[in-house]
């Protein structure tokens, strides 16, 4: 593609030397390509130096200010925020530069994403269409919400693109499972440093819904065995989290700091 499209890509690594290339790939017709990375001892680094001179790299201060940082260092108009284990399908692209042709009133757009995930690409339950809202003006959009997660806010209406954000998430269940572990214990001390009390109503009901909506409302069971292991694992962290909430708000003075890494 020799079109250059007036986008700033907005990509967060951190030890992503075998997802990362896919990732910068799908993005190199855009006009910046921004990497803020935490860090990172593998070739993540050197390999998104072959696409773009904007590469930084800055200690992990959690996944919201760190795309806000990224944001803040483009130079477009419109950003394109990603993760080093996303990448934009042919049909996305397309769409994506449909859209900044003529936006009209619209400052933002959500992708539907799709994840690959124990060897299959997942199309029911809760991981699917998983919209995204990736695509935005960078004077209307900015990151918020609460750590690990986040999400954009933009004002006004909002567009929905047709084709698919592909995912890979997870290399493998051990590595779900260290992130269910990180990513409650980051969960768990963050709502005991708000004051939020644990309640035992939450840890009871919430996995049993959260399983119940995914495997059978949502159709999750129409993937097969991993549909019943996205469904099953779910269902656990909403109920690591819990846990972890009742060990942090009984024993304060205990908190992990384990959670706080990346």
């Amino acid at each position: 593609m020799d079109q250059k499209f007036p986008i700033s890509a907005c990509i967060i690594t951190f030890n992503e030397e075998s997802r990362i290339r896919d990732c910068l790939e799908s993005v190199k017709w855009v006009d910046e390509i921004v990497v803020v990375d935490s860090l990172s001892t593998d070739k993540t680094v050197d390999i998104c130096r072959e696409y773009s001179r904007k590469v930084y790299q800055r200690p992990w201060p959690g996944n919201i200010d760190q795309k806000n940082y990224a944001m803040g260092l483009a130079k477009n108009d419109w950003i394109l925020s990603l993760d080093a284990d996303e990448r934009l399908s042919p049909g996305l692209i397309r769409e994506i530069q449909d859209a900044i042709r003529n936006p009209g009133n619209i400052p933002g757009f959500f992708f539907p994403r799709r994840s690959f995930y124990l060897g299959r690409w997942i199309c029911h339950g809760e991981w699917y269409p998983d919209y995204q809202l990736r695509l935005f003006k960078k004077d209307c959009g900015q990151w918020q919400g609460t750590n690990p997660h986040g999400r954009v806010i933009v004002p006004g209406k909002t567009g929905y693109m047709k084709h698919d954000l592909y995912h890979l998430n997870y290399k493998n269940f051990s590595h779900q499972l260290r992130t269910i572990d990180n990513y409650s214990t980051i969960f768990a001390d963050i709502m005991a440093d708000r004051g939020r009390g644990f309640s035992f109503h939450k840890l009871l009901f919430q996995p049993l819904y959260k399983f119940i909506r995914g495997y059978f409302f949502k159709r999750g069971f129409l993937d097969g065995l991993p549909g019943l292991i996205i469904a099953t694992s779910s269902a656990f962290y909403i109920f690591a989290k819990q846990v972890k909430l009742w060990e942090r708000v009984r024993s304060p003075e205990k908190k992990d700091s384990e959670g706080s890494k990346r």
